[in-house]
């Protein structure tokens, strides 16, 4: 029976997000599962422990000291789950530690570390973003720049699970690229401020990323759930780079959303309720829930609660597992009556700034250079640059894009000269986009990355009129192209992005 019920609860959790149906399933469920705990508790817990592979089932005094935890932890899961509507309990992975187990285990972000932080100011750049304009809701794991839900272990790297988080999610966003990075060398590598398991900060881990110019990723510099020795040479494979970071104006949920619906944010929250060891879905909401930070994690969007309890929530990526809560996320609840936000959400938030590409792929460690050969004489001075051809009768300045200002049947009549080389030209026929920002976004006057994301665009630029290139006495130009054209000679008028011979 049990076993069944386990494999029910497997079936249901994978809809767990699809909606307040699914959610009120999954609590009925559990609530099943927890009742038929409750009526022959020793039998569930052998099962329990035998599916999430505990190695104390041999072990007697282990045994019985873990069913004791874990006892006690289902009658505060069946008490509490009677009095909350919002969301609920369950005895997940986690349900046989105790409540101080559990925070020297899993908790390790280093609030004191965070207060002395505090004394540096970043600049905000969403600051000016209108807050009434924002989307009711984003979730960048349908945009593909949130990698999978990973498991920190018994191990206080948490710090590490949110900086990767939001790097991986950044450069998503800017490359197009999905890219899963390496905690581990964060762990091993980044000890000067940090502390590994014992602890650390996001944005100490941000400035060791800009100092040690990138991170490895999560293939190469796997996790390990432990300190341990840097690997240097791993170290120096840098795959993903960042140029900067920027804290979140502290206790302002409102610049905290601003941020969010740009990117994911790495977030410091108090975490060392049971009830949050233990949450298995719905919008956390809970009172209790402190301000005292201990706990970094990911949010990675943000929406409502339409059909269930109305309320709005942050969605949060945390770092123990798809085992916990809602597959590895937790809803919790937006708009706390205190500054600092349910949880203190509000009161550390950090994200990396990245406009660049990446560095090329490292490749295999290089051999001994070759021996020096003689030295070359002198070089040539360089050939001065010359104009850049539109066609018979107009020029641009060398280093610019030749772009049409007046075309009439695909045939250009007017140049314009576009002040950066190889641009694109604006279908408005005035403006035109760098070859780094392509795409011509004419509502907003702004030229984007081909992913199409806002982040990292560039006002567009204006083209200058293309001046007139020296005539020959016999008949050309415009003239002697209409004549070609209409009397069935040459190629007729150049149409846009057609090359010149």
């Amino acid at each position: 029976m049990a076993l069944r019920l386990l494999g029910a609860a497997v079936v249901l959790a994978a809809f767990a997000s699809a909606g307040a149906l699914q959610d009120r399933l999954l609590r009925a469920q559990h609530t099943q599962m927890l009742l038929e705990a409750q009526a022959n508790p020793l039998g569930a817990f052998k099962e329990w422990a035998q599916t999430h592979s505990r190695s104390y089932v041999n072990d007697v005094a282990e045994f019985e000291n873990r069913f004791k935890v874990w006892l006690e932890n289902l009658e505060y899961v069946l008490a509490y789950n009677a009095r909350t509507t919002s969301h609920w309990l369950t005895l997940n992975h986690l349900a046989d530690l105790s409540t101080p187990e559990y925070k020297s285990k899993l908790l390790g972000f280093d609030n004191q570390a965070r207060v002395a932080r505090n004394k540096l100011k970043t600049g905000f750049r969403y600051e000016d973003v209108d807050a009434e304009a924002l989307p009711p809701a984003i979730d960048w794991r349908k945009k593909n720049a949130v990698a999978e839900v990973k498991n920190q272990g018994q191990c206080g790297s948490c710090w590490a699970f949110a900086t990767t988080g939001s790097v991986e999610g950044i450069n998503a966003i800017v490359t197009g690229s999905l890219v899963s990075l390496s905690e581990q060398e964060l762990v091993d590598c980044d000890t000067e401020q940090d502390k590994g398991c014992s602890g650390g900060l996001m944005d100490y881990a941000y400035a060791w990323i800009i100092k040690n110019k990138g991170i490895n990723t999560e293939e190469d510099y796997p996790y390990t759930a432990m300190d341990g020795q840097c690997d240097v040479a791993k170290m120096k494979r840098r795959v993903v780079t960042i140029d900067s970071y920027e804290d979140v104006p502290e206790n302002d949920e409102v610049a905290l959303k601003k941020a969010a619906a740009h990117q994911p944010v790495a977030v410091a929250i108090e975490a060392d309720a049971k009830s949050f060891q233990l949450y298995g879905g719905g919008v956390y909401d809970d009172p209790t829930c402190g301000t005292s930070l201990n706990h970094g994690v990911l949010v990675v969007g943000y929406g409502k609660d339409v059909t269930g309890s109305g309320s709005n929530y942050w969605i949060v990526k945390n770092s123990w597992g798809a085992e916990w809560g809602d597959a590895g996320y937790i809803r919790l609840k937006m708009g706390s009556t205190d500054a600092e936000g349910l949880c203190g959400i509000a009161m550390a938030p950090s994200y990396p700034v990245k406009t660049g590409p990446n560095p090329p792929t490292p490749g295999p460690t290089p051999g001994p250079s070759p021996k020096p050969g003689p030295k070359p004489g002198p070089k040539p001075g360089p050939t001065p640059p010359g104009p850049v051809k539109c066609d018979d009768d107009n020029e641009c300045p060398n280093g610019s894009t030749c772009c049409c200002v007046n075309e009439i049947f695909n045939m250009c009549f007017q140049w314009g000269c576009c002040p950066m080389p190889k641009a694109t030209c604006c279908d408005d026929h005035e403006h035109c986009c760098p070859a780094d920002l392509p795409v011509c976004d004419t509502d907003a006057g702004r030229c984007l990355p081909s992913a199409g994301v806002f982040l990292g665009s560039k006002p567009w630029a204006a083209k200058t009129p293309a001046v007139r290139r020296p005539r020959s006495t016999s008949l050309g130009g415009m003239a002697g192209r209409l004549a070609q054209k209409f009397m069935g000679g040459g190629r007729g008028f150049l149409r846009r992005g057609e090359p010149m011979n």
